[in-house]
């Protein structure tokens, strides 16, 4: 059992930002060394950012994007196309596609994926509202943005089934080699994707 060498209200912040992905306790203890150390420019304002987020940042009741707003600052954005929807598990998947600037369509957050072994349903993500944003009948296309892992496929075939009723088109992002990538680099089943999608040059 180790010793605790601090007090209680330093001891619960390394046990919170252990929680963060991709901190254990020893990044954690770290990060919070660090935090105390540079109180003034850093702790500070952390904390005051931290307060603001929890009373004003909330979920798009459209899309499920986070924001301070709903309907959210993308789903206001008269510029986007609204009768495409793109796909996705998650909102950091969301924003990774705005970074890449990818297409100016709409967006759909699942909430995570299809996993019967950790008891996920259909019932927990937000398959039924998407459902209902292209029974509207202002979608055209819906392109399914999920991650190329077996939940995901199970996910992308479950909301294929749910939309076939509606005359729509329905996509998949390619899978395949990155931009840049090497082959010898690549694992077989990337490489399979890849040569299952490839096209005409």
């Amino acid at each position: 059992m180790s010793k605790r060498v601090t007090g209680p209200e330093l001891e619960r912040l390394i046990q919170l930002l252990s929680r963060l992905p991709g901190l254990g306790p020893r990044s954690a203890r770290r990060a919070a060394l660090h935090l105390v150390k540079k109180k003034e420019p850093l702790l500070v304002p952390l904390a005051a950012a931290m307060a603001e987020v929890v009373e004003k940042v909330k979920v798009c009741g459209t899309c499920g994007n986070i924001d301070t707003q709903s309907p959210c600052t993308i789903c206001l954005d008269p510029r986007r196309d609204i009768s495409t929807i793109i796909i996705v598990e998650d909102v950091s998947d969301l924003w990774a596609l705005e970074r890449a600037s990818a297409l100016r369509a709409s967006y759909h957050v699942l909430g995570g994926t299809l996993s019967p072994l950790d008891g996920i349903g259909p019932e927990d993500l937000t398959i039924a509202s998407l459902v209902d944003r292209v029974a509207t009948g202002d979608v055209n296309e819906v392109i399914i943005a999920v991650n190329a892992t077996v939940e995901g496929q199970t996910t992308a075939h479950y909301i294929t089934e749910q939309l076939d009723d509606f005359n729509i088109s329905i996509s998949r992002l390619a899978h395949g080699v990155p931009v840049g990538g090497e082959l010898d680099y690549l694992d077989e089943g990337t490489l399979l994707a890849a040569m299952r999608a490839r096209t005409k040059f």
